[in-house]
């Protein structure tokens, strides 16, 4: 149960501290007990029958699980959520729910690779056909609406090269079509952008990242309004996949700080992001919070911060010699780790493969080098990447 009654009109930070539990509920105890169960006994085979009591087996929930689904609501502003083993199980878990043989989803071309396998894959096999859109289509979007069309999925800042979408335009056009609308919500979490008052009827979150923050945990949340909710919990309880109370319990403790965590991320990585607009090496810097973004002004209508990833296009020529410039940048480095993921307290760097994209283009001046900027200070992290960027030219 969370003591919604006491913090709904507070500042985030204050709700951060405070949603998910209320103290009275166990004990006084400030943290919710993490409860382990599987088997849940009644009092009477009448109550077995019926199942007329709160829990009935592990996988519907337990008082762990709620108070991180009751945390992430009061974020949200949403009817129910669920919380799953992995960000990517909190997409496909949705699509499983909304989804039959013979419909038609729309996904948007600048999406996390996983959710373009899943489609190309497990979908297709399923008799379900994917069209992937441009992310700046926006009202456009009209165009590629069909009957059998009963999801549009958005992702914005786009996967590695940050595109944005006219979020509210695309809800417009998917409803007027009866289609819902999903949206992977990861990069800004609902600190700094909450879908479901964008129009938005699902929002998915790689909690891995941001909400658990500190590289040890897989998890991941849907969240959805009353439209959506019925077949996200079913598809939830056919499926069986249930984050475990131990990833739970770490989540919700990683929400009390996500508040001052972000705005370091943010931070950091604006001031990063900047030097690097006039940094020799650099063809561009993708990040959504810079004025010089093609993708600003809806970022700046929309969001209300900006977080710790972003990506540089590093300036090679040649295009033969991409990928070994990249390799070169990577391996200087001593600071950022080499690793995917991103949302914890540590630097990361990867060299994105973006061969998959069939609208949303790549970047032709070079490379694609995504860096997570964590929490150490930036006057050390600086001098990292100049020592990548001094490796790529003399490669």
């Amino acid at each position: 149960m969370s003591n919604t009654s006491n913090t709904s009109k507070a500042g985030i930070n204050t709700r951060l501290a405070h949603s998910g539990h209320d103290p009275r509920s166990f004990h006084g105890f400030v943290n919710p007990p993490v409860v382990h169960a599987s088997t849940v006994l009644f009092p009477d085979s009448a109550t077995m029958v019926s199942r007329n009591q709160k829990y009935t087996y592990g996988t519907y929930g337990t008082p762990t699980t709620d108070a991180l689904n009751a945390a992430m609501n009061e974020l949200e502003g949403s009817e129910g959520t669920i919380a799953v083993p992995s960000g990517l199980a909190a997409i496909t878990v949705p699509f499983l729910g909304v989804l039959s043989a013979g419909d038609h989803v729309l996904v948007v071309d600048s999406v996390y690779g996983p959710t373009r396998n899943f489609c190309t894959g497990m979908l297709a096999g399923f008799g379900i056909e994917t069209t992937y859109y441009d992310p700046s289509i926006g009202a456009g979007i009209e165009s590629l609406m069909r009957p059998n069309t009963k999801l549009v999925h958005t992702e914005a800042p786009g996967s590695n090269t940050f595109e944005m979408q006219d979020i509210p335009a695309i809800a417009e056009v998917a409803h007027a079509h009866g289609a819902l609308v999903s949206m992977d919500n990861t990069w800004a979490t609902p600190l700094y952008f909450k879908p479901l008052d964008h129009g938005v009827d699902i929002s998915i979150h790689a909690a891995t990242k941001y909400p658990a923050g500190h590289s040890d945990i897989l998890i991941g949340t849907v969240s959805a309004n009353k439209q959506a909710w019925p077949a996200v919990w079913k598809a939830f309880t056919m499926l069986g996949v249930c984050a475990s109370p131990d990833d739970s319990y770490m989540t919700l403790r990683g929400l009390r700080t996500m508040g001052v965590r972000l705005a370091r991320h943010q931070e950091s990585a604006l001031a990063i992001a900047r030097a690097l607009e006039d940094m020799q090496g650099v063809a561009r810097v993708l990040h959504p919070a810079l004025e010089s973004f093609p993708g600003h002004d809806l970022w700046k209508r929309d969001f209300c911060g900006s977080s710790g990833i972003f990506s540089i296009v590093l300036d090679v020529a040649d295009a033969s010699r991409h990928e070994a410039k990249a390799h070169a940048f990577l391996d200087a480095l001593e600071i950022f780790g080499l690793g995917y993921s991103w949302g914890g307290y540590e630097s990361l760097a990867v060299h994105a493969n973006l061969s998959d994209r069939t609208v949303a283009l790549p970047p032709r001046e070079g490379p694609v080098i995504r860096l997570q900027i964590g929490l150490e200070d930036v006057e050390d992290l600086m001098p990292d990447i100049e020592r990548g960027l001094a490796a790529a030219k003399s490669a």
